[in-house]
C-alpha cells in the first residue's frame, strides 16, 4: 500500500471525527513543548550503561566462581603443578648455560 495514500486516508476519518471535550485546549502543543525543552544528560545514560554492565560482570564471576569452587576434581593422582613445569621450562636454557666450561 502506498504510504502516501495511507496517510490521506487516515488525515480525512480523522477529520469526519469530532474533538473530544475531554482533551483540554492545545494539549498537543503542550506535550510537543515540553519534550523539545527537555535535555538528554549523556554523561547519566553512559554512567547508567555501565553501572549495569558492572553488575552483570560481577554476577558473571560470582557465577564462574562457584563453578571451579564445586566443581568435582579429576582423580589423577600425577600431581601435576602447571606453576612448576612453566618455571622449569623458562629455566631450562639458564641452567644450561651454567654447565658449559
Amino acid at each position: 500500500m502506498n504510504l502516501i495514500d495511507l496517510q490521506k486516508k487516515l488525515m480525512a476519518t480523522a477529520r469526519r471525527q469530532s474533538p473530544d471535550d475531554r482533551v483540554p485546549y492545545a494539549f498537543e502543543k503542550r506535550v510537543m513543548a515540553h519534550i523539545a525543552s527537555r535535555t538528554v544528560d549523556h554523561w547519566a545514560a553512559w554512567s547508567h550503561g555501565l553501572w549495569r554492565a558492572a553488575a552483570s560482570c560481577v554476577v558473571l564471576a560470582v557465577v564462574c566462581g562457584g563453578v571451579s569452587l564445586f566443581a568435582p576434581q579429576a582423580a589423577d593422582s600425577s600431581n601435576n603443578d602447571l606453576s612448576q613445569d612453566f618455571e622449569n621450562t623458562l629455566l631450562a636454557s639458564a641452567d644450561q648455560s651454567d654447565t658449559t666450561p
